[in-house]
């Protein structure tokens, strides 16, 4: 007979406080639960009839927003499982700027879809099989669903229509004024290599007043301030860039002046304004007719530039001051003083403008064709600058995420010209050519590829949802099916405006996505998904510090 050894209860592992969650019930499922709810907060969101959040954060900043991007950055999530999606949407954003809520849609499906198959009794282990297979399945397909490529040599109009369906996915109805001024932008910044384009070079600066219809694109950068001092136009000048403010030298520490009699009084700061006004006299000497200053402009120094015909720009953030060199070609300069010929930049105009009772100040290089050219075309400085008009601060906004949106995509399509069917009509095709491939599987990882396979469902029949309500969805995910099946039938999509069926070809009506944004959507997604499945005990220690403290104030929504 074997000695049975008494087993020790309650052996201390962690410190106290520590929580520690295992097995199916307690750790994956959970997971799940909290990613689903994650997925189905943003899921009405998506698509050109998605719900807009009204978001206020913890510093009290108010967002009226569909752009999902926004929304996760600006709830603060905790569980640790719905951060592996945070994280895996904030990849989709950085590599593609566009995408992230269907990553988000999509892991969240994917892990909804996981559940059944856990409950019925697969290991994790298969479930994740099945889900690598039928991610690189999808990958490999999508590659062949791409018909259509971004014309090159690429004009305005050929990059407005790709801009479109990506605007209108959070813009609907202003898609066409929005991505004629993005593509006109981007036109205008466009560098001689096109894989060169720089995402920053095209600015906005929001203006409250008027509609959208009164957005314009400048060439060069709008700041919304006038100059300090009276100089306010100023053409083919020279520019000095400081980092410092232009005013007296302060002393570190405190001193005393002892002053013997009446006039060393009166010329106690005279020898403070020499010394200014021969910097200033240098400086204009040097040619320089605009000054931009990073900081404070003194009375005294104000009244010498004026004395001297100088223009002068505050500009107090460095990250704008940082694109001001870049548009002027000018080094920013940490000390007051006359810049070398090197250190200068030049800009064709330098002018302050009232747009809608509000006066800017616009730094502008002239393209030809322009009335102030000279006929000069050197290399200029590629930057534009979208002046946006709107009724709101809330709307301008959400124009602005638009118009970003917008931009990235340029960048992702300059990178990989190709673009497949949108509408959700390639998550549809995709779905069905993945589920073939499944059923001819064998093993246990087939029901994981067939379940992956009907995850990509949640796409077209969202669309459908947000658009046409509820019970629509299904019915439209069906016919979609039917029309897949049928020869040639890979390009239908849901209609969101429902003219006839709810369905529609997204190749007859250019709704065309990146195939990009697309591959790395369905790659984050069910890496994120993945990660989720492969836990199996979650372990969180006591959070730091003490006690918190009840706050004393009530509700943002109660009267007072």
């Amino acid at each position: 007979m074997s000695l049975k050894v008494p087993k020790a209860n309650n052996i201390q592992l962690f410190k106290d406080g520590y929580k520690h969650l295992q097995g199916l019930e307690d750790a994956v499922l959970r997971n799940i639960q909290a990613v689903a709810e994650l997925s189905d907060l943003v899921r009405t969101s998506f698509g050109p009839n998605g719900r807009n959040k009204l978001v206020i954060n913890h510093l009290g900043r108010l967002f009226v927003t569909s752009d999902a991007a926004t929304i996760i950055r600006e709830i603060e999530v905790v569980h640790p499982a719905a951060k592996l999606l945070v994280m895996a949407s904030q990849a989709q954003e950085a590599e593609m700027g566009d995408a992230t809520n269907m990553v988000l849609i999509l892991a969240g499906e994917l892990l909804k879809k996981a559940e059944h198959l856990l409950i019925m009794g697969l290991h994790p282990s298969e479930v994740i099989k099945g889900y690598e297979l039928g991610s690189a399945k999808a990958l490999e397909e999508i590659e062949k669903l791409s018909k259509i490529s971004l014309p090159n040599p690429l004009t305005q109009a050929s990059l407005a229509d790709a801009l479109k369906p990506a605007i209108a996915s959070k813009q609907y109805g202003y898609e066409d004024a929005l991505a004629a001024l993005v593509a006109e932008a981007a036109t205008v910044i466009m560098p001689p290599n096109p894989k060169n384009f720089n995402v920053d070079n095209v600015r906005v600066v929001k203006i409250m007043g008027g509609s959208l219809a009164g957005s314009k694109v400048v060439r060069g950068m709008v700041f919304g301030r006038e100059p300090e001092g009276q100089i306010k136009k100023v053409k083919k000048a020279k520019v000095a860039v400081f980092t410092s403010g232009i005013d007296i030298a302060q002393t570190e520490t405190k001193g005393t002046v002892l002053l013997k009699n009446a006039e060393e009084m009166l010329n106690f700061t005279t020898g403070e304004e020499q010394h200014l006004e021969k910097i200033i006299k240098e400086i204009a000497d040097s040619g320089v007719k605009v000054v931009v200053a990073g900081s404070s402009v003194g009375d005294l120094a104000l009244h010498y530039l004026n004395r001297f015909d100088i223009a002068v720009l505050k500009v107090l953030s460095k990250f704008e001051l940082r694109r001001v060199c870049r548009v002027v070609g000018a080094t920013p300069l940490a000390r007051l003083g006359a810049p070398t010929p090197e250190e200068a930049g030049h800009v064709d105009v330098f002018e302050c403008i009232e747009v809608g009772g509000d006066r800017v100040t616009v730094l502008r290089q002239v393209a030809p064709g322009d009335p102030d050219h000279t006929g000069e075309d050197a290399e200029k400085t590629r930057t534009a600058t979208i002046v946006l008009r709107g009724a709101t601060a809330n709307r301008l906004d959400d124009l602005e995420r638009a118009i970003d949106d917008g931009v990235n995509v340029i960048k992702a399509l300059l990178k990989d010209p190709r673009l497949v069917p949108g509408a959700g009509a390639t998550e549809l095709e995709l779905a069905r050519r993945v589920d073939t491939y499944g059923s001819g599987l064998k093993g246990l990882a087939q029901h994981a590829v067939k379940r992956w396979a009907s995850a990509l469902e949640v796409i077209p029949r969202t669309l459908a949802e947000n658009a046409l309500g509820g019970a629509e969805g299904n019915e439209i995910v069906s016919r979609l099916w039917a029309k897949h099946e049928a020869e040639g039938g890979e390009a239908w999509g849901v209609d969101v405006e429902a003219e006839t069926d709810g369905t529609l070809v997204a190749s007859e009506h250019s709704i065309y996505d990146p195939l990009a944004a697309k591959s790395w959507a369905i790659r984050l997604a069910t890496e994120a998904a993945i990660s989720v499945l492969s836990v199996d005990s979650i372990i969180m220690s006591k959070p730091a510090g003490g006690p918190k403290i009840p706050q004393q104030a009530g509700n943002w929504d109660e009267d007072d």
